[in-house]
């Protein structure tokens, strides 16, 4: 069974970092494109950062270029979202989501994502 357990949230003052991960089992994400999304309260979902399969391809966000990377480690079929620099308009549930067509190209729109985990709460706040 396809599955994805997003950690690493948390609270967090302006200026800090911290570090998500997205541990995928049932399936070899080095296969599949994944995204990194989140949502705030009362506003839509929307793409932070993805990073197509194997040739690894990444995008980002406008918001966030610059402070979050995007990673990937094949051994422990695992990605991260490494986020520095946090602001206050970073606060979100942040969800990873994996699109099950092989080899495809990611995107920040979550249309092409079949795949979501529960989610992982990011508080930037002093």
């Amino acid at each position: 069974q396809l599955q994805l357990v997003e950690s690493g949230g948390g609270l967090v003052q302006p200026g800090g970092s911290l570090r998500l991960s997205c541990a995928a089992s049932g399936f070899t994400l080095d296969y599949y494109a994944i995204g990194w999304f989140r949502q705030a309260p009362g506003k839509e979902r929307e793409g932070v950062s993805c990073m197509s399969s194997s040739v690894g391809s990444t995008y980002y966000a406008d918001s966030v270029k610059g402070r979050f990377t995007i990673s990937r480690d094949n051994a422990k079929n695992t990605v991260y979202l490494q986020m520095n620099s946090l602001k206050p308009e970073d606060t979100a549930v942040y969800y990873c989501a994996v699109d099950n067509i092989l080899f495809s190209k990611c995107v920040l729109e979550k249309d092409p994502y079949d795949y979501w985990g529960q989610g992982t709460q990011v508080t930037v706040s002093s």
